[in-house]
């Protein structure tokens, strides 16, 4: 049994080590035989074990065109180089434990994380995911039909997909957790803790700031004076272990 991981780069942010590191830690941590895809608009230093295609095609207003709305485009009805089930990971995640287990839970259905700041609201969070190709285009036409009209509906693109969609599922909490939302103990823990890994974690996601690159030495990025008083997080070792 072969079996399919995607992601999507784009920007600035995240340079090509991201998607090495993401295609590293997933050879570790699957044992059938497994393709990474990423979609990209620079592939300029992308090892060449990753096949890369270009970004999917998508039609946004210049605001929005590279925020995660972009995402929705791999809701069309095809895909460059993929098709059937597969599992689609954020650059930035890290992972922690087995990736097959995501392709055995529940095949034929929509699964995502629960998002960690509305656990009680059934909405996903799109870092983790998998999805039929193909299978759900009404979401991608919908958007295509009335951004406008969605983009005021519904905040950000994640929303909109688990409001939108006919199926969904998620997956066991133990698997995913969000650095920050989950992990980083509270203020004023967070001064004198380190992050714990739990044990069971599969992927650990890292959303908003800090990147890993931060996270692991200590820098959590501020806007503000006065964040230094609760954006803080002590290294984390753990991070080195698994990401790279």
């Amino acid at each position: 049994m072969s079996q399919t991981i995607i992601s999507m780069k784009w920007g600035k942010r995240y340079g090509p080590d991201y998607v090495n590191r993401l295609h590293s830690m997933i050879r570790r941590h699957t044992t059938r035989p497994t393709r990474f895809v990423c979609y990209t608009d620079d592939a300029e230093g992308v090892d060449e074990g990753v096949e890369t295609y270009p970004l999917p095609h998508i039609v946004l207003p210049e605001k929005q065109r590279w925020w995660p709305w972009r995402k929705i485009s791999l809701w069309q009805k095809e895909l460059d180089g993929i098709s059937g089930e597969v599992l689609f990971l954020d650059l930035d995640v890290v992972i922690t434990g087995g990736l097959d287990d995501f392709f055995d839970y529940k095949p034929g259905h929509f699964c995502v994380a629960r998002n960690w700041t509305q656990p009680k609201e059934h909405i996903g969070n799109t870092s983790v995911y998998r999805f039929p190709v193909g299978g759900h285009t009404y979401l991608y036409d919908r958007l295509m039909s009335d951004f406008d009209g969605y983009y005021g509906k519904y905040r950000n693109s994640q929303t909109f997909i688990s409001r939108e969609i006919t199926d969904i599922e998620f997956w066991p909490d133990s698997w995913c957790h969000s650095f920050k939302h989950s992990l980083i103990p509270t203020w004023p823990l967070n001064l004198i803790k380190t992050p714990p890994l739990p044990d069971g974690t599969k992927v650990v996601a890292f959303t908003g700031k800090p990147d890993p690159d931060e996270a692991v030495v200590g820098k959590w990025p501020r806007d503000h004076w006065y964040h230094v008083f609760y954006k803080q997080v002590r290294p984390t070792p753990w991070i080195a272990e698994h990401w790279r």
